[in-house]
């Protein structure tokens, strides 16, 4: 399935939805909406990808969410559905550490859709102001996948997060 490439960009804008009580960012109650910019390619083709993304924390560093990207400018067209779950190590001081896993549902113009299940991984760096810059790994394994149709079933890519904390 769509291969993407090594960067993939994110700019993640939390909002905050808790009590006054809440100190940082990762803390239980605060949301977030992400906007993702990247690029990739797949079935032969180079796409812009855009996406739009809601996240929840259940409980402090963990997140609930799901994000929708639009693969743009190459056919056929991708549409991908992700329910996501992470955890960020919130106690530590200036560097936070996450990991996470994914299910993604991928909905190609012409074909049949696509699972696929997936993890990432990686450090957000307190910037400073309530920003963070985050840096990280994901891994992507797209389940009955055909290589004769596809010409790669897995997808590994870095992950560029910038974060700022309202």
């Amino acid at each position: 399935m769509p291969k993407r490439i090594v960067f993939a960009a994110l700019l993640v804008m939390p909002l905050m939805f808790s009590t006054a009580n809440a100190a940082g960012p990762f803390d239980k109650g605060r949301s977030s909406v992400t906007f993702h910019l990247g690029a990739g390619s797949a079935l032969n083709d180079d796409y812009i990808m855009l996406g739009l993304g809601y996240g929840y924390y259940l409980v402090n560093g963990l997140r609930a969410g799901i994000q929708f990207d639009f693969w743009l400018d190459g056919d056929p067209a991708i549409y991908q559905v992700t329910p996501e779950i992470a955890y960020v190590f919130h106690m530590a001081q200036h560097i936070k550490p996450y990991a996470g896993a994914f299910y993604r549902r991928s909905y190609i113009e012409g074909l049949d859709d696509l699972d696929a299940l997936g993890y990432r991984a990686g450090v957000y760096v307190v910037a400073g102001g309530g920003t963070y810059i985050g840096v990280g790994g994901a891994y992507s394994e797209y389940q009955d996948c055909e290589e004769s149709v596809y010409t790669d079933c897995s997808s590994t890519y870095t992950e560029v997060t910038f974060m700022v904390s309202f």
